[in-house]
């Protein structure tokens, strides 16, 4: 997932730094080096957020299916128990 949502924010950052140097008319090496710039850095930025959000996600997980088998494993105990009547 990190290194999806590096490819993502990476590429669109490179995207719209080409399209601001080309709607300023800015210089060809003006324009990318920052849209290189710009690349490197939300490159960068997505795949510690997308480390983040995996991280969550996997946490949740495993918490949820925890409680699943937390709640069955007590239901089972309850039934297997002898009743007393």
């Amino acid at each position: 997932m990190a290194r999806t949502y590096a490819g993502i924010l990476g590429s669109l950052a490179l995207l719209t730094s080409l399209a601001r140097g080309f709607v300023h008319a800015q210089s060809t090496d003006t324009v990318l080096l920052t849209a290189w710039c710009s690349l490197i850095v939300f490159a960068a930025v997505g795949y510690v957020v997308g480390g983040i959000a995996a991280r969550t996600i996997d946490e949740s997980v495993i918490a949820a299916v925890q409680t699943q088998l937390t709640q069955e494993k007590s239901a089972e105990e309850a039934r297997e128990a002898p009743s007393t009547a």
